[in-house]
């Protein structure tokens, strides 16, 4: 989700239990190397496979109630949702070349009786072969704190998800956006204490957020426990009101440090709606320099990317939007510049001219 990061509060949480999690955790893990080998790259693959696009609740994901994706309705049944996923998903294909697609979930979603259409959308994508990853956000109000909201919901809506995909090769785990409240320790120690949690799943069917904002993944990368899963960034030219190609390109490695061999950068974006030319340099344009620093440095990394959004109404950030009749969506893509920069990143396309 695309949010300006500004440190929120620890609010009160049992810092013994936390502890006592990391040990099970560390228990039930078997630890090779230290934190050197933590870092490495996941084994027999690499990241640059995720060439893919977020899927967004015009919301912004953030609920207290079913995530409800954009182009997609509440009253859709099963058949209804995966039919119109399957077209949003073919057309994602077809306009930008993805193979990869970001989903939200929460209890609402997970634990009532909306998981049963939801599932269409995950089941529409893997059916055309998409990886899917599908990602915990947290609720609104004072719910939005970069906690998660009930773990006595939030274990069992994993629980659901778990035992329903775990077998399903194409979909991928990732615990929770943006888990801001936590420090880098203790966000550490409940990732390491979802891997326990669910033995059955291969680390690298799991994306670890990175700590604060998923906006530096070196600490999560250190720790042995995590070791074989991918890690997950977030980068956003917004963070600053302006930086060089050159200034953006240091900024993202050193959020990297050593770990871009486990990285997928799962979120990231720029305006798309407002008319910017992304492949022209204009050295006086923040977006600009910020877009082509990062698809120049995850194509020269080899580093996987999912570009926020792909979909999302009324987002100006939005790389596509919908067309046609709401029973048969397609999509058209906003600026063709932007999807230009999408492809050079996942190794396709033409440097940018000038």
């Amino acid at each position: 989700m695309r949010k300006t990061p500004a440190r929120t509060r620890i609010a009160p949480r049992t810092r013994a239990a936390l502890a006592a999690v990391a040990i099970a955790a560390v228990g039930a893990t078997t630890l090779t190397g230290g934190p050197a080998a933590a870092s490495a790259a996941v084994p027999g693959h690499g990241t640059s496979q995720f060439k893919g696009v977020n899927w967004a609740d015009p919301r912004d994901n953030y609920a207290d109630d079913p995530v409800v994706l954009s182009g997609l309705s509440l009253s859709d049944s099963y058949a209804q949702t995966y039919a119109k996923a399957t077209r949003v998903i073919a057309a994602f294909r077809a306009n930008l070349g993805a193979n990869t697609v970001r989903l939200p979930i929460n209890p609402y979603t997970v634990n009532g009786s909306y998981w049963k259409s939801y599932r269409g959308v995950i089941d529409a994508a893997s059916a055309q072969g998409f990886k899917v990853i599908v990602s915990y956000w947290e609720g609104t109000g004072a719910n939005k704190d970069g906690f998660i909201d009930d773990e006595a919901t939030y274990w069992p809506m994993w629980d659901t998800v778990v035992k329903a995909y775990r077998h399903d090769p194409h979909v991928y785990f990732e615990p929770m956006n943006e888990p801001h409240g936590y420090t880098d320790a203790e966000w550490a120690d409940l990732a390491a204490k979802w891997l326990a949690t669910y033995p059955a799943v291969p680390h690298d069917r799991v994306f670890v957020s990175g700590a604060g904002y998923n906006d530096h993944v070196t600490t999560v990368c250190a720790d042995p426990r995590l070791k074989g899963t991918y890690l997950s960034l977030h980068h956003y030219g917004f963070w600053k009101s302006y930086a060089t190609y050159d200034q953006w390109v240091a900024d993202l490695k050193e959020r990297l440090g050593d770990c871009a061999g486990r990285t997928v950068a799962d979120e990231f974006g720029a305006p798309m709606t407002t008319g910017l030319d992304y492949n022209v340099p204009t050295p006086d344009d923040n977006s600009v320099n910020f877009i082509q620093a990062d698809t120049d440095t995850f194509r020269k990394l080899g580093m996987g990317s999912v570009y926020w959004p792909g979909l999302r109404t009324d987002d100006t950030y939005s790389i596509q939007k919908l067309i046609g009749d709401a029973s048969r969506p397609w999509l058209a893509t906003t600026n063709q510049s932007g999807a230009d920069r999408l492809a050079w990143a996942w190794g396709r396309g033409r440097p940018v001219s000038g």
